[in-house]
Formats: C-alpha cells, structure tokens, sequence
C-alpha cells in the first residue's frame, strides 16, 4: 500500500509540473505576441532551425547542437529592421545532457560594423586578468570593472565606446552586447520579458544615437 501511494503522488507531481510548464509556456507565448502586435511586428511561433547558419559570426548562436529560433518578432522600429526572438541549443548527452533557452534582439545596422563584443565582467574575467588575459580598459574604472569589452582594433572599440556612451551603458540594463558586420545583437543567458524585449531594443537604439558622426562618415566611405 505505501508504495502504491508513493507512486501515485508521483504522477501526481508530475502531472502538476507538466500543467504547470504547459500554462507557462501558452501565458509566454500569448504575452509575446501582444507585445509584437502592439509594436506593429509580425509574429511567428513555429521553429527556424536555419537561423543560426545566417548569422554565424553570432556567439550566443553557435554553441551546441540542435539549435533553433522561435517566437521570432520581425519589424523596423524606429526606422530600423528589428528581429527579436527566443533561441533554443541542447549541450552534453546522456543524463548530462542540458537544453538551453536564451532570448536576443537583432537589429540591422546603417553603416558598415567592426567586430566589438560588450558583457557584464564576472569573477572569471577578474582571475583572467590574474594571468595576463585582459580585456580592453577605459579611462572609466567603473565602466572597465563593469564590462568586458573585446575587439580585434582597440580604436574601434575606443571610437565606439567614447564617454557619452559608457554613460549610457552604464546606466542601462546588463546585457552582453556583440557587433556583427551589419547587426548589433544583445542577448542574455536567460528568457526576455516582453519588457526585456523592450529594453534591449532600446539599448540597441540608443547605441545607435551615440555612434560618433565621424565613424559613421569613416564607415561609409569603407563601404563603397
């Protein structure tokens, strides 16, 4: 009799846990949608397993296997094309085996972009430094000790990252941060808000509005 009870509360435990993550995932997914219907974007649910082959310099998209896009939010804001999604990959195998779930925001850039990659530091970075790995360091000590920042051309992350937009970093939401050739990509390590959505979308922008003219002009010519 024990273990008849023993074994019915566990599929009672289960049963609560999978209702549980099945009503979750629905108030999620009817959450993301009003937010992408209120901003004018187009919405889709379903799975985009491609997605990780069109941006392949894209870190947080090339770890792991069984990787796929969805929730994919599709639209111009503020002048400018928007894509923001959830981002699923699988690591390890076996009863190591582990299934992430991040969310990122895209946006495509006007001008032609240098490699620049921007993350909140953590304890790992301050033992790196220990042994002679350093990250790029600004006249800001609060923003070197915040941030880790990396690029192939110091000035390019100089030029970029000037006084007025350390400020702004600052005093935004954390969130890692990587220039591609033509996007700037924020993500973090976990599931957005639709509020979240909002907030990277405005740091993406306000990104934009604090690139220098100079470097716009200096871009440009590069491209043509």
């Amino acid at each position: 009799m024990h273990n008849y009870f023993a074994f019915a509360a566990v599929l009672v435990f289960i049963a609560v846990i999978t209702i549980y993550r099945f009503y979750a995932f629905n108030k999620r997914l009817n959450e993301l949608a009003g937010w992408a219907l209120s901003k004018g974007f187009l919405f889709s649910p379903g799975k985009d397993r491609s997605f990780d082959s069109r941006y392949p310099n894209v870190n947080c998209l090339q770890k792991g296997d069984s990787r796929y896009a969805y929730n994919i939010m599709t639209g111009m804001l503020t002048g400018r094309e928007f894509l923001g999604c959830d981002y699923h990959y699988g690591t390890g195998s076996g009863k190591s085996r582990q299934e992430h779930h991040i969310s990122l925001v895209i946006v495509k850039s006007p001008i032609l972009l240098e490699p620049l990659f921007i993350r909140p530091e953590n304890f790992f970075d301050k033992f790196a430094e220990l042994v002679g790995f350093n990250d790029i360091d600004f006249e800001s000590a609060e923003f070197s000790k915040k941030f880790y920042v990396k690029s192939p051309d110091k000035k390019w992350a100089y030029d970029i990252i000037h006084p007025q937009m350390m400020e702004f970093l600052l005093a935004s939401p954390m969130f890692s941060i990587q220039f591609d050739l033509l996007s700037v990509i924020v993500y973090r390590d976990t599931m957005f808000s639709p509020a979240e959505f909002e907030d990277a979308a405005n740091l993406v922008n306000g990104i934009f509005e604090r690139i220098p003219d100079y470097v716009v002009q200096n871009q440009k010519i590069r491209a043509v």
